[in-house]
């Protein structure tokens, strides 16, 4: 992985707080909550300072100037190759490990998974989030365009991707063994987008058919059982 194609993304690419993922996580405020990919460390200082996690510890691979990756509500934030390297974390010890846009990222996303779960308890969740590659301005792109060029700034087909996932790629990423799946929905779906009457509008005429085609991003959960 080279830093350089990721030093031209803007800040918010690193630093914006993922509520869809929060959204998904038990309410209580006694959670502990492993991130990786933690990027600037905004959605674990968040979940800190709104009392939704006790204890937040986050895992990314690069050092982030400028960023809240030393801010003093993250319990620990380890700079690391999750691929190559090991967490020196207590096994069984977090109430929620979330992967946010992260895995598409990793050359073998299914060992990492395999990997950071048995630092998750019993009746713990997983969140993992990824962008849908049947998004449908990717398929006119390539189907209609016969063009497959990687975008350096960031979307389905960010320059920094290496894996790609449907939503049933996703369901079965994180159905592991002595794991629950529980649900999967789909994000970013035009939010405020003055055309966004017309997708609800098709949808509902169609039946939800071709619903898949309009979600630029999907999340998963599944739960650890015990």
């Amino acid at each position: 992985m080279t830093m350089s194609l990721y030093k031209i993304k803007q800040e918010e690419y690193f630093t914006r707080v993922r509520h869809d993922l929060v959204s998904l996580m038990p309410k209580t405020g006694s959670i502990k909550v492993l991130e990786i990919g933690s990027g600037g460390g905004d959605t674990l200082v968040y979940l800190k300072h709104s009392n939704r996690a006790s204890e937040v510890v986050g895992v990314d691979v690069f050092k982030l100037e400028g960023t809240n990756q030393d801010h003093e509500l993250i319990d620990q934030f380890i700079i690391a190759d999750i691929e190559n390297q090991e967490l020196d974390l207590e096994k069984e010890y977090f109430d929620a490990i979330i992967c946010g846009d992260v895995l598409e990222h990793l050359v073998d996303p299914w060992t990492v998974l395999s990997k950071v779960e048995k630092f998750l308890k019993p009746g713990g969740q997983l969140i993992v989030s990824v962008p849908n590659i049947r998004f449908y301005k990717v398929l006119y792109k390539i189907i209609f365009k016969g063009d497959f060029q990687y975008d350096p700034l960031g979307g389905v087909l960010d320059k920094t991707h290496l894996r790609f996932f449907c939503k049933k790629n996703l369901v079965d990423l994180v159905s592991l063994p002595n794991f629950k799946f529980e649900l999967v929905t789909s994000i970013q779906r035009f939010p405020g987008h003055p055309m966004s009457w017309k997708v609800n509008l098709f949808n509902k005429l169609t039946l939800m058919i071709f619903d898949d085609f309009f979600a630029s991003q999907f999340i998963a959960v599944s739960k650890k059982e015990g």
